[in-house]
């Protein structure tokens, strides 16, 4: 948190807790591993997903909480890990998997919500499907380098893509 994902070292990590870098290459093999390992400690919560009662309140909610969560320091720290795993895909989809945006398990859930309710149709369950938002959103901070994406954005994002998107499934 002090120095974000660049700034880290296994020196500094090593002095800070008070051994050696052979120590702590014992238990993680590379700074890789060390900073998938730290950044999940940092964000060991759990997710309070939003029961509006509506697909696209619950999206919009869902989508605001990851930008700004992206946003915060522990955001730019996910961003500069995503950027240094993308040639590790084991350790990049362990990192996804517990990211503090958190792909597209919370997303499944709304939809499978929205699915009970009987605003979206069954067939639009798919992991790929329901995380379009937050891939989109992920997007939007690489593409554009922003420092959080403008909330006509996020809009736009649920309005003219997803909600269409879960839409095309109806038969």
């Amino acid at each position: 948190m002090e120095s974000g994902y660049p700034g880290m070292t296994m020196d500094t990590v090593a002095k800070r807790a008070g051994t050696n870098k052979n120590a702590i290459y014992r238990r993680w093999p590379n700074r890789a591993a060390l900073g998938v390992a730290a950044y999940k400690q940092l964000t060991a919560t759990t997710l309070d997903l939003p029961g509006t009662g509506d697909l696209r309140t619950d999206a919009l909610e869902l989508l605001r909480r990851a930008n700004s969560h992206l946003a915060s320091p522990l955001g730019e720290i996910l961003r500069s890990l995503l950027a240094e795993l993308a040639h590790e895909p084991g350790r990049l989809a362990q990192l996804r998997d517990q990211s503090g945006d958190a792909g597209a398990g919370p997303w499944l859930t709304v939809l499978d919500r929205a699915i009970a309710r009987g605003q979206a149709p069954a067939a639009a369950r798919h992991p790929r499907v329901a995380a379009v938002p937050i891939d989109l959103l992920r997007n939007e901070f690489v593409t554009r380098g922003v420092p959080t994406v403008p909330d006509e954005v996020l809009v736009d994002i649920v309005d003219t893509v997803y909600l269409p998107l879960i839409r095309g499934y109806e038969s």
